[in-house]
């Protein structure tokens, strides 16, 4: 059987490691804490970039329609364009044959 000094030891080293690990569970604590700060702070940072992203989305597709819009108006203004080039072409040339 174990002395009684042997006992005392093992008693005051099992303390020691007890303390220890308090000691450790706090700064753990601790750690987990700034850890979930952090976490937090990064879930509003990427909310805020998802918003922003999704705000560009929004005038990009507006946009778009709004150029197909234009894009519409300028190839009829060209057709119009072309038209009247071709008329003012054709009596030219009447007009040259007849001098």
């Amino acid at each position: 059987m174990a002395s009684l000094e042997d006992l005392e030891a093992r008693v005051t080293a099992l303390e020691e490691k007890v303390d220890q690990t308090r000691q450790d569970a706090t700064a753990a604590r601790v750690l987990a804490g700034a850890a979930d700060r952090d976490v937090s702070e990064f879930k509003q940072t990427l909310n805020g970039h998802t918003k922003v992203l999704n705000a560009v989305r929004e005038t990009q597709v507006e946009q778009d329609q709004e150029i197909k819009s234009l894009r519409a108006d300028m190839n009829s203004g060209f057709t119009k364009v072309n038209i009247a080039i071709e008329q003012i072409a054709q009596l030219l040339h009447q007009a040259l044959k007849k001098d």
